[in-house]
């Protein structure tokens, strides 16, 4: 069996590539931005478009939990907890929409945890790009705690579960330029067999 159908190359013409290679090339991590953020209903459309990375045996090893106003306080006293500060963190105050990354591991044979948790990692660059091509602000946070008991609980996970992290989601601040982006070298990171 070749790759894709006609029909199926006929909608993706050179302009569709050129776009998405553009919105690609010019993503961008926003460490801070403003109240804004987009509606429940644009995330899940967002989110429906990025559950559709490779994933081997279609087992879909991943949930996101989304954080609006008071929710985003439960994570802040997770992290201090976690942290063993007296203080609850300002670190999930810093964007109105805080998406947290969960894998939810699938008991498969063919499919190991590593690979699910690959699939949720895509799943959420994925995600990242939609809403920077959306014109939102987004940046990845990560930090060791996100494997701690606190989180855990804060997060209601499951046996089967880890948090990966969380995307951290507002408005891009008007005075606020990009700042300069390193270009990627390809053939550094190409290796040719």
């Amino acid at each position: 069996m070749s790759g894709s159908s006609e029909s199926d190359r006929e909608n993706r013409t050179p302009a569709t590539f050129e776009t998405v290679l553009e919105a690609v090339a010019s993503r961008r991590s926003w460490s801070s931005v403003t109240d804004d953020a987009p509606t429940h209903e644009e995330l899940a459309r967002m989110v429906a478009a990025a559950g559709r990375v490779a994933d081997h045996s279609s087992l879909r090893p991943w949930r996101l939990i989304e954080m609006r106003g008071d929710a985003r306080l439960r994570l802040a006293k997770a992290i201090a907890k976690a942290s063993k500060d007296r203080k609850p963190s300002d670190k999930p105050l810093r964007a109105p929409l805080l998406i947290a990354v969960v894998v939810t591991e699938q008991k498969s044979h063919k499919v190991p945890r590593w690979e699910q948790e690959a699939v949720a990692s895509g799943v959420a660059h994925t995600l990242s790009l939609l809403l920077d091509a959306a014109g939102w602000g987004v940046f990845w946070r990560t930090g060791w705690y996100t494997r701690s008991k606190p989180m855990r609980k804060a997060h209601r996970l499951a046996k089967n579960e880890e948090l990966l992290g969380w995307l951290y989601v507002g408005g891009v601040p008007e005075r606020k330029r990009s700042g300069p982006r390193r270009p990627v070298e390809p053939e550094r990171f190409i290796t040719v067999l």
